[in-house]
């Protein structure tokens, strides 16, 4: 039968029941030339913290409430004579950053995403063959799990940002190329005979009749985008593009509801307001009559 601990004291697996841990680091293989004070100093904290030291270091963050930057600092301080600053950043700093980096991610692969699928939209209600090679792609490509694409990203962009946008881009193209697609081939077809009659060229067609009464569907296709994108972009914490997905990510890792609401709540707040931007733009942009919720108000 294992020991009895005594009060206070962390239960000693003495079957072994557990396998040993070994914590280890992982770099770059040139990291010894971008940064060799780095390399020094990971190097000089190897073989130095025990079990014992671990442990009391958790002690401090998960029941006194220590910030893990204050122990990590006031453990180089004591054991290895570093001094470090160990200024703690505030929540509404946290939360001013990571808006910052998710509007980013947001903004710029949906940036990408609506100047290409629009035109990919066209293409597709003008050629009947190519919209079976376009709605396909974008539909299979929305089928592969987001955290697959992040590590398939990874070898061919690194980590950061640039992926995440590109996973994001990806993501988004299908709504809207599918919304305008639906937009422009539901026009009925007596509409669609009378600009013809009115001997106005294609290209005019297009700009002036056709996507003017698509655009409702345009814009509720980049709307689901949009909403999309601020949700998935909580991945990009896994490859360290920072955003709302950081304080979840590290809640999760630290078992702090605190740190996963303050990436929740902002993000599911930050969906809210996008879609009643959009809901905004449409009410601006298309007359009453062509609303898509027009027969509901």
């Amino acid at each position: 039968m294992p020991r009895s601990p005594t009060t206070g004291s962390a239960l000693e697996d003495d079957l072994a029941h557990f396998p040993s841990y070994r914590a280890v680091w992982l770099y770059r293989g040139d990291l010894a030339e971008r940064a060799p004070q780095a390399l020094r100093a990971l190097a000089r904290i190897e073989k130095r913290i025990d079990a014992a030291d671990m442990i009391a270091m958790n002690a401090r963050v998960k029941l006194d409430g220590t910030p893990a930057r204050l122990v990590a600092a006031a453990f180089l301080s004591e054991t290895l004579g570093i001094e470090t600053s160990a200024d703690v950043e505030s929540a509404f700093a946290r939360f001013v950053r990571h808006t910052g980096e998710h509007l980013a991610l947001v903004g710029v692969s949906l940036s990408a995403a609506i100047a290409l699928s629009i035109p990919l939209g066209i293409l597709a209600a003008k050629r009947r063959r190519a919209a079976q090679v376009i709605l396909g792609v974008t539909g299979v490509i929305q089928t592969i799990p987001a955290l697959a694409l992040l590590v398939f990203m990874i070898p061919l962009l690194g980590i950061g940002g640039p992926p995440a946008v590109m996973v994001l881009f990806l993501y988004s193209l299908l709504p809207i190329v599918r919304n305008t697609y639906t937009g422009l081939t539901g026009i009925p077809l007596a509409l669609r005979e009378a600009a013809e009659a009115l001997g106005l060229p294609g290209t005019a067609r297009l700009r002036r009749i056709e996507l003017p009464l698509a655009l409702p569907s345009i814009l509720a296709g980049i709307k689901t985008s949009a909403v999309i994108n601020v949700g998935a972009a909580t991945l990009g914490a896994l490859i360290g593009a920072g955003g709302y997905g950081q304080p979840i990510l590290t809640g999760i890792r630290l078992d702090d509801v605190g740190l996963i609401l303050e990436g929740a709540i902002p993000a599911a707040a930050l969906a809210l307001l996008v879609q009643g931007f959009f809901d905004l733009v449409e009410r601006m942009a298309v007359p009453r009559g062509l609303r898509l919720d027009a027969d509901h108000e």
